[in-house]
């Protein structure tokens, strides 16, 4: 069927409806109707099957159905780079390594197959929509609504000159220009995004504090993600990098502040009051040393704290599911608290807070009439997922992304019964061998 023409309605019938939604409904022997990308009812399936007599009915033995994980920060095309300089303090493995490579091989090919290839991944783990940061920010938008995925494109913005843009007035032009060309979109948003309040200066933030205002969007950056950068910056302004972009105006409620593993408590209030989100990468902050975001002291201060890879060059996966249990972990250990981040409050974190900080809660992140069909089944019926005293916990604590048998992104299964639906799996594989070898060869 090609996309866009109108389908009958469909009813699935999982064991386990995880709604996600405000009361944390977990819901048995009910059937979640579609018409076309939008869920119009979720019912007791007796009740349903008498009200929609004529539909289509999907039977999901021994599965939940949940909403499709959101990957709110991620460098797509960096798949490319996956295991390319491992076991690297962060500013060596940026400055003599990622950034030298790059240099040399980033062009609008290399972001088209590494979106590609990381998309097909995130559709394997379950994710629907992922935010991302990286140069080509068009090609990134442009393969997302080709493959059907929702998707938050990064405007990136940087001092210094790239592929994409030779200053930052060009960056942010062409980032406005992108951001027109995208208006009409379906899937795909956008996000202003500064790389670093050490790779963005201040004349640049206030001007994308000015566009933030004028283009009614958020803002995605990383901030305090190793202790060695908020050191320096401090060296340099004489103020931490939180407040100085406090004094700028970027903290609000449109603001997406990527690692902050490095957050005094007074900073920690500052994001709380002025409601800004934290997008936690966890496994590239363990793999990279840069340190352990205190999530739960954040949590309990009423932040907004949603779930991200971070590029698979530094974690090395797009696999949301580990990611959230790794979060689990680590938070309840640096809280000293094992009831610290249970498996309900993490699942939501890896949905509904990732829909929330990216703007698009109204339509994505929990299972409830009236939002997109963006919703994926995971198979309990695995020796290592028995028994089963409680599906959410259950999730987040014994199931991976290899038990998640189905995909939808507004309606459309991209992903079913485990095989992906309109991707080349052995044309993608083959591909990034040749990049591998096209790489590796140049830097050997």
């Amino acid at each position: 069927m090609v996309r866009g023409m109108i389908k009958k309605p469909i009813a699935l019938l999982p064991h386990w409806i995880i709604c996600v939604d405000g009361d944390n409904r977990v819901l048995e022997n009910h059937a979640l109707i579609i018409d076309n990308d939008v869920i119009t009812d979720i019912a007791p399936w007796p009740e349903a099957r008498e009200r929609y007599a004529n539909i289509e009915v999907i039977e999901l033995p021994h599965q939940a159905l949940l909403p499709g994980l959101i990957n709110s920060h991620t460098h797509q095309a960096m798949s490319l780079l996956r295991g390319y300089a491992d076991d690297l303090p962060l500013m060596t493995w940026l400055n003599d390594h990622i950034w030298p490579a790059e240099g040399a091989h980033v062009d609008r090919q290399f972001v088209a197959d590494g979106t590609r290839l990381a998309i097909a991944e995130s559709l394997q783990s379950g994710v629907t929509c992922f935010n991302d940061m990286y140069f080509f920010p068009d090609v990134a938008a442009s393969v997302a609504e080709e493959i059907g995925i929702r998707a938050s494109i990064g405007l990136i913005a940087l001092d210094f000159p790239t592929v994409w843009a030779q200053s930052p007035d060009e960056y942010l032009s062409k980032g406005v220009v992108l951001h027109e060309q995208l208006r009409s979109s379906k899937l795909v948003t956008t996000m202003l995004a500064p790389h670093a309040p050490y790779t963005v200066s201040e004349e640049p933030l206030k001007k994308i504090v000015q566009l933030r205002e004028e283009l009614g969007i958020g803002i995605h950056m990383h901030i305090h993600e190793t202790a060695a950068e908020v050191e320096q910056f401090q060296q340099q302004h004489g103020v931490r990098p939180i407040a100085k972009l406090e004094q700028l105006g970027l903290l609000n409620e449109r603001l997406c502040a990527v690692h902050v593993t490095q957050a005094t408590d007074d900073e920690i209030e500052s994001l709380a009051r002025q409601k800004c989100h934290v997008l936690h990468c966890p496994e590239s902050n363990l793999k990279l040393a840069s340190g352990i975001a205190p999530i739960a002291k954040m949590l309990d201060a009423g932040i907004n704290v949603a779930m991200g890879t971070d590029g698979a060059a530094s974690n090395n996966d797009l696999d949301l599911l580990g990611e959230t249990r790794t979060a689990g972990f680590i938070g309840k250990c640096e809280a000293q608290n094992a009831a610290a981040l249970p498996a309900e409050q993490l699942l939501r974190m890896a949905t509904i807070n990732g829909a929330k900080a990216l703007g698009l809660d109204n339509i994505t992140g929990s299972l409830e009439v009236g939002k997109q069909a963006d919703i994926i089944s995971i198979d309990f019926n695995r020796i290592s997922m028995q028994p089963v005293y409680d599906p959410v916990s259950h999730l987040l604590y014994s199931a991976s992304r290899n038990d998640i048998k189905n995909t939808w992104v507004a309606g459309e299964r991209l992903l079913n019964n485990g095989e992906l639906s309109n991707i080349d799996s052995a044309a993608l594989i083959n591909n990034a061998k040749e990049w591998s070898e096209k790489i590796r060869g140049s830097h050997s």
